[in-house]
């Protein structure tokens, strides 16, 4: 089982130094100083706020980055050298990178800067970002979670504190065969990294794991994380059957509520087949969640040696980002 929840500084600071630095080619090429892409540009265009960024509007585009404090403005970067870009393009760069991940070079070029530049703000900002938004406390109160629970989800599973589902995210192979093994998923027939992800009824991400490797059972990431301990006593949890964890809950009185096993069973009785139709129907929010947060590109795609590195932040910023944008979860749902 491998956990992808620190920087490989010394890695990443390699693969860093892989990219030439374009503005100091021997042949003298003029440094590259027009900036094409800027957030300000589309302050009155939300459509391409939001293909940019996935963010619906200039305005809520300003309060994400707000919310960071003002810190955003003294970061030390990864490269020592401070970007010549301002803090809200370097902000809106890395909301780029995660949402159409474009190779460095093409936003040196979109934003008139080297591509060592780039790679220092991108590794900078998603690790400021993770380390800020892991502070705020994302796991609401059973209050809240009642206050905003869809009003049928309520009346059929009206204890259900969260939803909680495993993705994966592609990555290119490693190059080490111990990495290649724990990466490796026979799900996806790939190398992936693997959360865990969970959500309120009313579809706020509450819980999101650290990123393992691909060949990690859901059951392994939840008995290597502390979820059990987040419940109260007589919560209730929302899962696929492929979660078999009702024993790891026993103890801290938390209800499973999981589709039925085949097991040796030839055939489900009508009210066996009705209750788990409720469940998935149910369910299934968590599942559109997760679809939203893979509208950032970079989980789709493989990604690299450096990217792969980071994968705990960078999945967990995509899925944080998701707070930020309009609900998909009906009240009436």
């Amino acid at each position: 089982m491998l956990l992808f929840s620190d920087v490989n500084v010394e890695e990443t600071t390699a693969e860093v130094q892989k990219v030439p630095d374009t503005s100091s080619c021997s042949t003298q090429t003029v440094q590259r100083n027009l900036q094409l892409l800027s957030a300000k540009l589309f302050a009155l265009e939300p459509k391409t706020i939001h293909y940019y960024t996935g963010l619906e509007t200039y305005e809520k585009f300003c309060m994400v980055l707000d919310t960071l404090g003002p810190s955003a403005y003294s970061l030390k970067y990864f490269m020592d050298k401070k970007p010549t870009l301002s803090v809200e393009d370097q902000f809106f760069l890395t909301l780029v990178k995660l949402r159409l991940h474009p190779p460095h070079q093409e936003l040196s070029i979109l934003f008139g800067i080297t591509e060592k530049e780039v790679s220092s703000i991108f590794v900078t900002w998603i690790n400021f970002m993770y380390m800020q938004w892991s502070e705020i406390k994302w796991w609401p109160s059973r209050e809240l979670v009642s206050y905003f629970m869809p009003t049928d989800f309520g009346a059929k599973y009206p204890k259900t504190r969260i939803i909680v589902d495993g993705t994966e995210c592609p990555i290119n192979k490693p190059t080490q065969p111990v990495a290649q093994q724990a990466t490796f998923s026979t799900y996806k027939n790939r190398n992936t990294l693997k959360v865990v992800v969970g959500s309120t009824p009313g579809g706020l991400i509450s819980y999101i794991s650290p990123a393992f490797g691909g060949s990690t059972s859901d059951r392994q990431i939840v008995e290597s994380t502390a979820l059990p301990k987040l419940f109260d006593a007589n919560d209730e949890v929302m899962a696929d059957k492929g979660f078999n964890v009702e024993d790891m809950f026993i103890p801290y009185k938390v209800g499973v509520n999981i589709p039925t096993f085949f097991k040796k069973k030839n055939r489900l009785s009508s009210a066996v087949v009705l209750k788990d139709r409720k469940i998935a129907s149910k369910r299934v929010h968590i599942e559109r969640l997760i679809g939203l947060a893979k509208t950032y590109k970079i989980l789709v795609q493989s990604m690299n040696h450096m990217e792969s590195s980071l994968g705990t932040q960078i999945i967990t910023v995509c899925f944080l980002l998701c707070n930020f944008r309009k609900c998909i979860v009906s009240p009436n749902a």
